[in-house]
C-alpha cells in the first residue's frame, strides 16, 4: 500500500481526499495537514511515497514547498488555478487534480502514482541487490538479502551477515541507511538498523534475530511498530 500524506490549508479539501483516499485499498493516507512546516516535519520523520498537495496556499505555494522537501517523493498537485499544471509538470508530478475533481478523476490519478511506486521499487531492488562496502582496505561486495543487522559503534559499522564473516566498516549509520530501501531496513535505535524481513520475534522492546537480542529505542519505537503493523 502507498503511504501518503496531504497538505492543504482549506479542511474542506482535505475532508474530500480522506474521503476519497478511504474508498480505494491503494492509499493510506496517513496524515492530513494545513500548515506546511508541520507537513515538512512529518516528511522528515516519517517514510512517505505520495504527497497530494495544495499549489495556492498562503504561506507558501506547493511548488516552493515541494522543493524543499529533502528526499525523491511522488507529489499529485492539487489546485483550482489551472495555469499552474505546466510548473507542476516540471516538477515531474504524478498528476494534476484540478479542484472540484470527481472519484474517477481521483482514481486516475492513484492508478498513475500506483504504477510509478511499482516502477520505482521494481528498479530499486535491482539496484540494491547488493552493496559493496570499503573495509580493510578492499571493496567487500554484501548480497543485501543475507544482512541480518547493523550495529553502529561510533565512526564504525559492524554489519553482521549471514553464514559470512561480519564486515567493520568506517561509516555513519546515515551513509549507510542511503543505500537501503527504506521499506525494509528500519533504524530501531542509535546504533542499531535491522531489516523487518529478518526478525523472528519482537517482545516488548526487544527485536530477537537469531540469537541476538536487539533493543529498540524511545525514539524510533513509533515508526517501527507502524511499519510492522503495515507489513502484517
Amino acid at each position: 500500500m502507498i503511504r501518503a500524506i496531504a497538505l492543504d490549508d482549506e479542511p474542506p479539501a482535505l475532508e474530500i481526499l480522506q474521503s476519497f483516499c478511504s474508498q480505494t485499498n491503494d492509499i493510506d493516507l496517513q496524515k492530513t495537514f494545513t500548515k506546511s512546516e508541520e507537513a515538512l516535519k512529518h516528511l522528515k520523520k516519517y517514510p512517505t511515497d505520495l504527497l497530494f498537495l495544495d499549489i495556492n496556499m498562503p504561506s507558501i505555494s506547493g511548488i516552493d514547498f515541494f522543493k524543499k522537501i529533502p528526499h525523491k517523493i511522488m507529489v499529485v498537485f492539487t489546485t483550482a488555478y489551472s495555469e499552474f499544471a505546466v510548473e507542476g509538470f516540471t516538477l515531474n508530478a504524478t498528476d494534476y487534480l484540478l479542484k472540484p475533481f470527481s472519484f474517477s478523476r481521483f482514481q486516475q490519478a492513484v492508478e498513475k502514482a500506483k504504477n510509478q511506486f511499482a516502477s520505482e521499487n521494481k528498479s530499486q531492488n535491482t539496484e540494491q541487490q547488493f552493496l559493496f562496502i570499503r573495509a580493510d582496505y578492499s571493496l567487500i561486495k554484501i548480497p543485501v538479502s543475507d544482512i541480518l543487522f547493523i550495529e553502529g559503534l561510533d565512526d564504525y559499522l559492524k554489519i553482521h551477515i549471514r553464514n559470512q564473516k561480519t564486515v567493520v566498516a568506517r561509516m555513519t549509520m546515515k551513509s549507510i541507511l542511503e543505500k537501503l530501501s527504506p521499506d525494509e531496513f528500519f533504524r530501531v535505535h542509535r546504533s542499531y538498523i535491522v531489516p523487518i524481513g529478518k526478525i523472528d520475534k519482537v517482545k516488548g522492546k526487544i527485536i530477537h534475530i537469531g540469537n541476538e537480542e536487539i533493543p529498540v529505542s524511545a525514539t524510533y519505537e513509533t515508526i517501527f511498530f507502524q511499519a510492522l503493523e503495515h507489513k502484517s
